[in-house]
């Protein structure tokens, strides 16, 4: 008779816990075996791995203080899974942050879902727990997570604190930027700068205001991926240390229920999330993301179904940049279940959530709304229609997008003289040129900044104001771009134009001079000349040469595969293959 325990065999089919995908040997028998070896090198008992295992993605690093965190988060995960009765097991991914990655985090964050996915693959996890907080970390995940159809959990970070300067509140970073302005506008000197400096970011944490971190943690917690109250608490609060302990036990409780992302991650799931988007004065970056996941599943985004459900869902959180508030008062303004109560009307309800229960259930079990100033009621908006509105004409007829909660109204239906910057490099050497041929009505126009071009899309589409207007007091004018801009700027800045101009799109055939139309009410971008003229510029429109950096590697990888910004800048390869349907869908 075989001295092999019963418990020892691995199993061919449903295989769980340490049994799962099992390293290739050809001796499935041997395969675990010697991986059960290994692992009891690190003290670990037969008793501990025959339980579930949930693996926790660790995204900690020197070079990311926003999950400066992670430690405890990671301990408060541990004793949830083990309270469940689960094994907890932690794992390093990729991390990326806004501020130190080169030449762009965006250029970084399909990478990141690569090895995110790739990962919950390949080591043995019946589900898993996925911790991130700054930009890009958390679509990342929920990209990998929608891929890898692994029960999942998403934990963010949670936001910094807010600072002091001279009496005034402050924090990073709509607040880095208004005071960087007055810093370029020789307002305020160099004392002041180094000691707003060392006030703006307080603690460790994502940014204090409503910038593309805090959006994305609330847009998580709509789409139903992280346990209900997860968005708001701030990073060094007791309140996220409980919700990391939730997280794990809760993460347990997902297996026996097999609530595997595809099942929440639904065309209404995703309509949640752009409602409360538009209701947050989110940030547009949201947009490539929420694109980039539902694409994972197949999932088309309509984007004029979008900008229709826009003009009925205000904004209704009053935080920076579209309002005056900070992430600390949202949490105790309720978080996210206080807006979720005043857009309940526009929500599906039936949308699963990874409790196992609905929308709906989660909300009737939330705790009675209270007085406070921080979430509008639905009849008394910060702004009567959503955040972000999308624009075409013949300058992007793909498709742009502008923050009209975060714009100057004067400057939303305006006609301009085009001041033309092919790249970065040339915008850096001219805009504070005192010779510079510009004025506050003029049109800045920036090239070379979308997904092909700069590479990564980056967050430059929020151009500095010329050093010789914001002397005069200018403090915002019209700008247009294929890029991007944070979550936490504020002006009157149209984005994401596509297709983009490096690979020929409308506008790179624009030139200094050119009138342009923006009209945000008729939702209209357009170029003003003849389409015989565009087509005349076009054909003579050649791209530039191929630079030596882009011949290897994963720049080679991302600039022949990447989309464009309307199919959410992710690799073509890596989008789902079937028919998932659209979203939105219209209201429930």
């Amino acid at each position: 008779m075989s001295s092999k325990s019963s418990k020892d065999k691995p199993e061919t089919e449903s295989a769980t816990g340490m049994r799962r995908g099992l390293t290739s040997y050809g001796d499935t028998g041997f395969s675990l075996f010697l991986r059960k070896a290994f692992i009891k090198g690190a003290g670990f008992t037969d008793d501990a791995l025959g339980r579930p295992v949930i693996g926790i993605a660790n995204t900690g690093s020197g070079y990311n203080p926003c999950h400066g965190n992670m430690p405890q988060l990671m301990e408060a995960v541990k004793r949830g899974v083990m309270l469940a009765g689960g094994l907890p097991v932690e794992f390093p991914t990729i991390s990326i942050h806004e501020s130190f990655a080169a030449p762009t985090s965006m250029y970084l964050r399909n990478l990141m879902s690569m090895d995110t996915e790739e990962m919950i693959r390949a080591q043995p996890m019946d589900a898993v727990v996925l911790i991130g907080g700054c930009d890009k970390t958390v679509p990342a995940q929920l990209m990998a997570a929608a891929s890898a159809r692994v029960p999942a959990i998403q934990l963010v970070t949670g936001s910094m604190l807010t600072g002091s300067h001279r009496g005034e509140r402050v924090g990073a970073c709509t607040d880095c930027r208004r005071f960087w302005g007055k810093y370029r506008a020789e307002e305020i000197d160099d004392t002041e700068i180094a000691d707003v400096n060392n006030q703006l970011v307080a603690s460790v944490g994502t940014c204090s205001v409503m910038g593309t971190a805090s959006t994305m943690a609330c847009i998580a917690e709509a789409l139903g991926m992280m346990v209900p109250g997860a968005a708001s608490p701030p990073a060094v609060t007791a309140d996220r240390i409980r919700i990391a302990e939730l997280t794990g036990t809760q993460a347990v409780r997902m297996i026996g229920q097999n609530l595997t992302p595809d099942r929440i991650l639904t065309p209404k799931a995703f309509e949640n999330a752009l409602r409360v988007l538009l209701a947050i004065g989110g940030s547009t970056n949201a947009i490539v993301h929420l694109t980039a996941i539902a694409g994972r599943l197949g999932i088309k985004m309509d984007m004029e179904a979008f900008d229709r459900i826009g003009k009925e869902t205000p904004v209704l959180v009053d935080l920076k940049p579209s309002g005056q508030h900070y992430m600390e008062d949202f949490h105790k303004a309720g978080g996210l279940r206080t807006l979720l109560r005043e857009l309940r009307p526009l929500l599906h309800l039936d949308a699963l959530t990874i409790t196992g229960r609905t929308l709906g259930e989660e909300l009737d079990d939330a705790g009675p709304a209270f007085t406070q100033d921080v979430v509008r009621p639905f009849n008394n908006p910060i702004y009567a229609q959503g955040g972000i509105a999308v624009l075409r004409g013949n300058l992007a007829p793909g498709g742009a997008i502008i923050k009209q909660s975060a714009a100057s109204p004067v400057l939303m239906e305006k006609e301009g003289r085009a001041v033309v910057f092919d790249d970065l490099q040339d915008l850096a050497s001219r805009v504070d040129d005192d010779d510079l041929d510009i004025t506050a009505d003029d049109f800045m126009v920036l090239k070379e900044i979308g997904p092909v071009g700069a590479p990564g899309m980056p967050e430059a589409g929020y151009m500095p104001i010329p050093r010789k207007l914001a002397r005069a007091g200018v403090k915002d004018m019209v700008r247009i771009s294929d890029g991007r801009m944070s979550g936490t700027a504020s002006g009157t800045i149209v984005l994401h134009v596509t297709p983009e101009s490096a690979i020929g799109g409308p506008l790179a055939l624009v030139k200094n001079g050119d009138r342009i139309r923006l009209s945000v009410a008729n939702r209209e971008l357009s170029l003003l000349i003849s389409d015989a003229e565009l087509a005349e510029r076009k054909s003579k429109w050649q791209a530039k040469p191929a630079r030596e950096e882009d011949q290897r590697g994963y720049r080679k990888l991302f600039l022949t595969t990447v989309t464009q910004a309307d199919q959410g800048c992710d690799f073509d390869f890596l989008q789902g293959l079937g028919d998932g349907g659209s979203t939105p869908v219209g209201k429930p």
